[in-house]
């Protein structure tokens, strides 16, 4: 009797794990019950789905296409601080696409740099973007950029980096720097990126466990974000309603949106982006690298390191600026300007 007792606890104790780090099934768009599909959408050779959005002239009459990548808990209709007059100007078209998981494009199983930029290489061929194309990746859709160059280069005419993003456990750093960086992190973010690394399977449960949370609690002065930051969102707030779009990056399941998105960027990468060569030898594109020095969601010792290895990547280290410089109208122009000359 004892003994079935003591089996019936550990039945239920394994049940009860298994059901806690075991993330919901993905509400698909267009599937029963799940989100509606409101947006065109391309359907790749694997059966998924990939909706976007396009911004500036007509695509057909485009001297530029720039794929852009959206950031964490965002969308492809994310607030972009620019003026149609400035895309008009350029003759240039933005594809704005929902990243795996996000809004209306479905979940991927693989999800990652290789994978990523895969996707990128078949949307650009079904919108008949041309041989060659640019890509921009805005903070957390960076890592998108370095798939790109690692795996599509031939496909690019030029990439760039707005508000970078950094994986602390990349080979080649040194481990003074990243342990001199990693502890500026908040408490949470380190366990996020040691879990997501070490642990993928547990990232779920430590995602939406309260047994740690008072252990996370920051004060005011430990904010990721610099005054410039805050006040950049509070424009963006008053200038547009943001809450259904962050309502709209999650529809399918916060897993297969936001934790599947920390899991692709910081967890293991099949290649090490600092030994990586030249996707342009003849000068046939460029690289651009945007950096907020005062950056206190990547910080810019990790990405000076990066640009003094990787010497074909031109530079931009903006003083006394944040993360979000992407919502600076100014820094937003010459972004986009230089993106594409």
């Amino acid at each position: 009797m004892l003994l079935e007792i003591a089996v019936a606890i550990v039945v239920c104790l394994v049940g009860f794990v298994y059901a806690s780090i075991k993330p919901p099934p993905p509400k698909i768009c267009g599937s029963p019950g799940g989100p509606p599909v409101t947006s065109p959408r391309i359907r790749l050779k694997d059966g998924r789905h990939v909706a976007y959005l396009l911004r500036g002239v007509p695509l057909e009459k485009a001297k530029h296409k720039v794929v852009v990548c959206h950031g964490y808990r965002d969308v492809k209709d994310m607030v972009f601080i620019y003026s149609q007059e400035l895309l008009e100007e350029l003759e240039t078209c933005f594809v704005i696409y929902d990243r795996p998981g996000y809004g209306e494009s479905d979940p991927s199983q693989k999800r990652g740099p290789k994978s990523e930029a895969e996707d990128i290489e078949e949307l650009a061929d079904h919108l008949q973007l041309g041989s060659r194309f640019h890509i921009m990746g805005i903070s957390m859709g960076v890592y998108v950029v370095w798939g790109c160059l690692m795996y599509i280069p031939h496909r690019l005419l030029g990439a760039s980096f707005v508000g970078s993003f950094h994986n602390y456990y990349w080979s080649g750093f040194p481990p003074e720097l990243v342990n001199k960086c990693f502890k500026k992190q908040s408490l949470q973010s380190q366990w996020i990126g040691k879990i997501a690394y070490y642990a993928p399977w547990l990232l779920y449960w430590f995602m939406t466990q309260n047994l740690f949370v008072g252990n996370f609690k920051t004060n005011e002065n430990d904010s990721p974000l610099t005054e410039e930051d805050i006040e950049l969102l509070k424009k963006v707030h008053m200038s547009s309603d943001i809450a259904p779009l962050l309502e709209k990056a999650s529809q399918q399941g916060i897993y297969y949106s936001f934790f599947q998105d920390m899991l692709a960027a910081f967890g293991k990468w099949e290649n090490n982006h600092l030994d990586m060569k030249n996707p342009f030898p003849n000068q046939e594109g460029k690289v651009h690298f945007w950096q907020g020095s005062h950056d206190k969601i990547t910080p810019a010792e990790l990405s000076r390191f990066t640009v003094e290895k990787l010497s074909w990547i031109k530079y931009h280290e903006l003083p006394e600026k944040g993360h979000f410089i992407i919502h600076n109208p100014d820094l937003c122009e010459r972004i986009i300007r230089e993106s594409v000359s």
